[in-house]
């Protein structure tokens, strides 16, 4: 108990005396002058300033307005602007037929539940259930050493 107590009293002497010699005043660091370069004075001229890059010419909205202007008539067509919805309409569009019906606007859905009914009931049991869980990429692990377990030692 007294160890304890004795071991406290010094700690907090130690943070006491090194309060004081902190706040004690002005001590330069000879590290800190070594590494930081002196600052310009007032009456110096200034450096020649370095002069910024310069930004891309064409903004976000020109760039995306040059990918759906196609033939390059600085105008997009109705065609022009929904060609790419086309292109994921006609991949649903199985039959291209031009409609879309509920079959094949959920095919993936359909075909993972026709795969996930192993036994064909048109119901998932809690197993077959369990098989259409998404499966995530998963980081890649570090390619550590194993370490060596800890030796414990006996204290006696």
């Amino acid at each position: 108990m007294w160890r304890f107590l004795a071991g406290v009293a010094s700690a907090l002497l130690l943070c006491g005396a090194g309060m004081v010699w902190w706040s004690s005043g002005k001590h330069s660091s000879p590290l800190l002058s070594a590494i930081a370069p002196p600052l310009a004075s007032a009456t110096e001229a200034p450096a020649e300033a370095a002069t910024p890059p310069e930004a891309d010419e064409r903004t976000r909205e020109q760039k995306r307005f040059d990918r759906y202007d196609k033939d390059k008539n600085e105008l997009i067509s109705n065609d022009e602007y929904f060609a790419s919805r086309h292109k994921a309409f006609a991949k649903l569009d199985a039959n291209g037929d031009g409609r879309l019906s509920f079959e094949e606007w959920a095919k993936k859905t359909i075909d993972k539940f026709g795969a996930a009914d192993a036994d064909k009931s048109k119901t998932l049991t809690r197993a077959e259930f369990a098989t259409t869980k998404v499966v995530r990429k998963s980081r890649p692990k570090p390619n550590c050493p194993p370490q060596a377990p800890a030796k414990e030692e006996d204290e006696g």
